[in-house]
């Protein structure tokens, strides 16, 4: 099914298969596995079974379900799967708006719309690209480990701001924070790449949130408490602003 073409005429092929595990996880599954094994035989499978357990779920972590990414120009899509938090005007992060010397040009300071996602333990932790383009900055930050739900995360947790510009100009931000269980941001992609939207761009281990700075002029097109999923779920339509009400049932 990666790479083939589907679309909302019923072309393609789609059946579900189980997520591969992606190999940033297969050395921890590894290590979890072989304590479990050792527990198994030297202390009884009261130790044994739990820890293999917990080796099943540190694989489940890092599962890497395929996705089906739309291929519209107007579409940004979700770079991660989570449940939206919040959704504010803010200006875009300080480290992007100042000239870095790379040519790259700074975003405008201007408050724009922030979708925060937030990816709990038991979410794919994969992260895509919300839209194609080259990628122009990655900037890491290092910081605290505050619970990644709250809005002072955005400022002061560690975290990696990502710029990608396309084309036509059109530049989307977003940066990955790590939370409290979460302690390593490992990218995929540095300056100069060339990426697809919907492709895979880096992950964060353990728990953490995205967030996504919309271009000017730009309304989401998803609610507050929706669930995400990365990849596919479109979070916007560009230059689209218009108001959209939903109804927790």
């Amino acid at each position: 099914m990666p790479g083939e073409i589907l679309d909302n005429q019923g072309r393609g092929d789609a059946s579900w298969q189980w997520p591969s595990i992606h190999s940033e996880g297969r050395k921890f599954g590894g290590i979890a596995g072989a304590v479990a094994l050792v527990a198994w035989f030297l202390l009884g499978p009261w130790i044994g079974w739990p820890l293999a357990v917990l080796a099943l779920c540190v694989l489940a972590f890092f599962r890497d379900p395929v996705r089906v990414t739309p291929q519209d120009d107007r579409c940004i899509v979700a770079p991660a799967d989570g449940l939206i938090t919040l959704i504010q005007k803010v200006p875009p992060p300080r480290e992007l708006t100042v000239d870095d010397g790379s040519g790259s040009k700074p975003m405008d300071e201007e408050p724009v719309t922030r979708i925060s996602i937030f990816m709990s333990v038991f979410d794919v932790h994969i992260n895509r690209a919300p839209i194609g383009g080259t990628v122009r900055r990655v900037i890491y930050i290092p910081g605290k480990f505050v619970n990644a739900d709250l809005d002072k995360a955005s400022e002061e947790n560690e975290r990696q701001h990502v710029l990608i510009e396309r084309g036509d100009g059109l530049r989307i931000c977003f940066t990955q924070i790590a939370g409290l269980v979460a302690r390593r941001i490992v990218p995929f992609i540095k300056p100069g790449d060339i990426i697809a939207a919907g492709q895979r761009i880096g992950l964060i281990r353990f728990g953490s949130r995205v967030d996504v700075y919309l271009p000017a002029g730009t309304e989401p097109k998803v609610l507050l408490g929706q669930k995400t999923i990365a990849g596919e779920t479109v979070l916007a339509e560009v230059s689209e602003s218009r108001v959209i009400e939903g109804i927790a049932q």
